[in-house]
């Protein structure tokens, strides 16, 4: 009998043979062996704690950073719904989140609250619990500037809290690297008259609107920047700017937005990448490194 036969009863859904692509901005990827979209952080505990240990999990939000490859992905696919989802105010210009949470709903949230300091949310796709486990930031602003703790489950289902968001790193934050399931993260702005905080979110807005493909199939920003180098100039010189490889290719509104036209595969997807990257090397010497999480089997 397979595992998969044998899994935790749940209050939650669990799909087997699932395919991942409509899980994802990019749109590609083979099936998980199973998705299990818990009720609670009580179900999410509770099969966590009753799991093989053998099994490998990985959490997955909107998929809007992530590449999964046509192979699809070994093990459970752990998706977070609207129980993870409420926002609170808390006093003190704190807001509470739920890993589920849409950055852009929290920067609404912040703002319709009066709290400063959250808008560059609003410049993010994705959700909270993503945002924890990269540092996602932008326009000046990550992550580790406003978290004040995350929370989440340990691979056995028990709870965690991290309250060391200083040690965060450019696109490195806290999650599943450590083997934890983010469920939830408490941030600190400043009080702010809400109309401020809109007016800047709704500039953040335009600007992305301006400078980034986002209607189209896309995972955002697909490599780090080098130090001292901005990577959409790299890709650009190198001569990939809108150039099709299979059914993908790099935006011309920004270089550096890996984009699905509508028939790529992930393998097109990544040997793009992979061929921009041997491109950048060979005419400068620097290293591009991903910033799209890519996973799965080929």
């Amino acid at each position: 009998m397979s595992w998969k036969d044998n899994l935790p009863p749940v209050r939650g859904r669990l799909l087997r043979d699932e395919p991942l692509a409509p899980f994802t901005w990019l749109r590609v990827g083979g099936p998980a062996d199973v998705i299990f979209m818990p009720a609670d952080q009580e179900d999410l505990a509770d099969f966590l704690k009753s799991l093989d240990p053998a099994v490998p999990v990985l959490p997955l939000g909107v998929g809007s950073n992530t590449l999964v490859r046509d192979g699809g992905l070994e093990g459970v696919v752990i998706r977070l719904g609207k129980p993870f989802a409420e926002i609170e105010t808390l006093p003190g210009a704190h807001l509470k989140t739920g890993a589920a949470c849409l950055d852009n709903m929290v920067a609404r949230a912040a703002a319709k609250a009066g709290i400063g300091g959250l808008e560059f949310y609003a410049g993010i796709p994705g959700t909270i619990g993503g945002a924890v486990a990269m540092n996602a930031g932008c326009y000046g602003t990550e992550t580790k500037d406003v978290l004040v703790e995350a929370y989440g489950l340990d691979r056995q289902g028990n709870p965690v809290t991290f309250s060391d968001p200083d040690a965060f790193t450019y696109r490195h934050g806290w999650g599943a690297e450590e083997g934890v399931i983010v469920t939830a993260a408490l941030f600190q702005g400043t009080p702010t008259d809400p109309a401020e905080v809109t007016a800047r979110m709704e500039e953040i807005t335009a600007r992305r609107e301006q400078t980034q493909p986002i209607r189209e199939k896309t995972g955002g920003s697909t490599f780090k920047n080098p130090e001292g180098h901005s990577s959409w100039k790299l890709i650009d010189e190198a001569g990939w700017r809108g150039k099709l490889f299979g059914g993908a290719k790099f935006s011309e509104l920004h270089a550096n937005f890996l984009i699905n036209t509508g028939e790529a595969t992930a393998a097109d997807l990544e040997g793009l990448g992979e061929a921009v990257r041997a491109d950048v090397k060979a005419l400068t010497g620097i290293d591009l490194h991903w910033e799209i999480k890519r996973v799965g089997k080929p």
